[in-house]
């Protein structure tokens, strides 16, 4: 039982690790942050119900793994080697379109919601 916590413990400071890492070192992440901030009181006046409110707030914490996600594939990477592959290239750009479908998704949701409020 007591390993278990330790192992709970190691593992939720190595994440609270790299989230610190991603707001110094990742300017987008700052900013959808930023957007989370902004975003988590206007769900609640946008929101009708509970499910509303997890849309809306989902889609934009979803928005944040997928960058986090995009952050650790760019870094992978990076870390082969920084000259042009072909591969490396396509492994950026996979993981860059999918922030950009992530984007998407977050505005049709919040577009979506809030064209049914009017």
């Amino acid at each position: 039982m007591i390993q278990s916590i330790l192992h709970l413990y190691k593992a939720f400071k190595n994440s609270w690790k790299g989230l610190k890492n991603a707001w110094c070192l990742q300017w987008a992440f700052r900013v959808e942050v930023a957007l989370l901030l902004i975003a988590f009181p206007c769900a609640f006046l946008l929101g009708n119900n509970t499910v509303e409110y997890i849309l809306l707030l989902g889609s934009v914490f979803l928005l944040l793994i997928m960058e986090l996600i995009n952050s650790a594939i760019e870094t992978i990477v990076n870390r082969i080697g920084l000259e042009y592959h072909e591969l490396s290239g396509l492994a950026k750009d996979l993981a860059s379109s999918a922030i950009l479908l992530s984007i998407l998704n977050m505005l049709m949701t919040w577009g979506i919601i809030f064209i049914h409020q009017i």
